[in-house]
Formats: C-alpha cells, sequence, structure tokens
C-alpha cells in the first residue's frame, strides 16, 4: 500500500494492518513482501537506527509497496521533517500530551517544506496562503500520515482537544507506556487500563478520526482481536524481533531436551516500546 492509499484508508476508517519493523537487513524485505502488509513501522524512539539507516529502510519499503511510518524520537516538528525527507509516508509522534503539539506536527507534516513566520502565520489564518502554492502543498504532502501516540494519562485528559486537530490522521495507544502513566505497569489486563483502551478507542471513532493500538506480548492475539472489535482501524501487530524469539523459544527448548542438554539461562525480558 502505497502513502496516498494509507492515508485514504486512515480517513474513510478502513482497517490497516502492519508491524513494527527492528532490523534494517535488505534480506528483511523479501520476508516482509509475502506478509502482505499495508505498512511497517519503524521506530527511531526506542531502536538505535541512524538517519542513513532510516532512510534506507524508508525507501526500500516503499519500493514495494509497504508504506513506511517512522515514529520520530520526540514531538518534534524539525525531527518529522528530517524522516519525511528520508522517505517516510506517515509520522508516528511519542508521548503527545496537548493540541498544541498536534498543531504543530500537523504543519511539518501537512505544509512541509514551509516553516518559520510563514508557516505559523498559515496555520493560524494571520496570512493565508496564495492558492497556487496551497494546492501545491496539498498535493506534495497528500502521501504524508500524521499519527500521534496517545500513552499517558494527561494524553487522555487532553484526548477531545488532540482529536479534534483536523489534520490529524490516527492515534496510535502505546500500551506500556500508558500503563506506566495509569499506575498499573505491563497490567494489559487490569481495568483501569482496559478502560482507557475503550475510552480511546471510542473516542476516536466518534470523531472519525482512526486509532489503534500496538499488540506485542504478553499482549494476547485474543485481546488484540477485541479492541478490532471496538473499533481499532490502525492495527501494529508485534515485531521481526518478536517474532524471532517466539519462533525460536519453543524450538530450542525442544532441541536441548530431546539432547539432553542443559537449558541456558534465560531472561523474559522482551522489547517494550
Amino acid at each position: 500500500m502505497d502513502g496516498a492509499t494509507l492515508n485514504e484508508a486512515l480517513r474513510t476508517g478502513r482497517s490497516v494492518v502492519g508491524t513494527l519493523i527492528v532490523s534494517p537487513s535488505p534480506h528483511w524485505l523479501r520476508a516482509a513482501a509475502t506478509l502482505g502488509l499495508d505498512f511497517v513501522f519503524i521506530d527511531t524512539e526506542h531502536i538505535a537506527l541512524d538517519r542513513g539507516q532510516l532512510a534506507w529502510m524508508c525507501q526500500a519499503y516503499d519500493a514495494i509497496n509497504v508504506a513506511p511510518l517512522v515514529r520520530i524520537p520526540a514531538p518534534d516538528p524539525y525531527r518529522a521533517t528530517m524522516a519525511l525527507d528520508g522517505g517516510a509516508r506517515g509520522i508516528i509522534v511519542p508521548y503527545v500530551e496537548d493540541a498544541e503539539q498536534v498543531r504543530r506536527l500537523a504543519g511539518a507534516v501537512k505544509r512541509k517544506p514551509l516553516k518559520g513566520r510563514v508557516l505559523q502565520e498559515a496555520m493560524f489564518g494571520a496570512a493565508p496562503l496564495p492558492a497556487a502554492l496551497s494546492d501545491y502543498l496539498a498535493d506534495l504532502n497528500r502521501a504524508n500520515s500524521l499519527i500521534v501516540n496517545v500513552e499517558s494519562r494527561p494524553a487522555l485528559e487532553a484526548l477531545d482537544e488532540i482529536l479534534a486537530v483536523e489534520q490529524l490522521d490516527a492515534v496510535l495507544i502505546g500500551p506500556h507506556d500508558l500503563s506506566c502513566s495509569l499506575g498499573v505497569p505491563e497490567a494489559y489486563d487490569h481495568p483501569a487500563f482496559l478502560d482507557a483502551v475503550a475510552e480511546i478507542i471510542g473516542s476516536a471513532r466518534a470523531r472519525n478520526v482512526a486509532v489503534g493500538i500496538h499488540a506485542f506480548d504478553p499482549i494476547t492475539l485474543e485481546r488484540e482481536l477485541a479492541w478490532i472489535a471496538q473499533g481499532a482501524t490502525l492495527i501494529v501487530h508485534g515485531s521481526d524481533l518478536s517474532a524471532f524469539v517466539s519462533a525460536l523459544r519453543p524450538a530450542l527448548a525442544a532441541i536441548r531436551e530431546a539432547t539432553g542438554a542443559a537449558p541456558e539461562a534465560s531472561s523474559d525480558a522482551s522489547l517494550t516500546i
């Protein structure tokens, strides 16, 4: 799915499905192409990817018609435009907690390459853009999606104002950070967490804003499907790293048992983003 098609799907309430890709290996492309992904989620907030690696990944996935969505390290408009320059088709913004942050990011994502005073005046109606420039920017940025992470109690409190920003395409729940902010760390079946997720999904759909959650182990597939039934349409399932561990762990345990080899010390640590 190209960026423009993804953006249209988000805006019209159609479901889109992707996964987090951690590895910058070129061999991952052939495997990803077999999965029917609409997009890949590339994270630069928690994953150590340099600008060159990020641009390579974005260009490569875009070339196989899998839209690259990049989470930038902070709610910074300049970081957003850097990722777009590298080939991102959508920007995911972490830890957004008020509508003003969303408006600033919308300026970067939807009116690139405008910056500075001209952009500020256009955003707040002080100096409307010439028609030719306005049309040019709309066409240039039509494939760019703006998605913000809702992952804290303050974001919940400001949810109505965040959802009211006209150029917001979707919100993505960050379950790990949200559970911590609610005081129930990694308790993904806790009523406080489930109530918050239901509130975010319900509020977003009521405003016709796409909404999703990144579901990873230990969040069960059953729980993920329940959120889809509630209205989640931006589906981010697992990651390449979690799939690697999930597939190899039971097989290696069976091999060790069959060979009589002593089990190696292991950790239950997982990628939490």
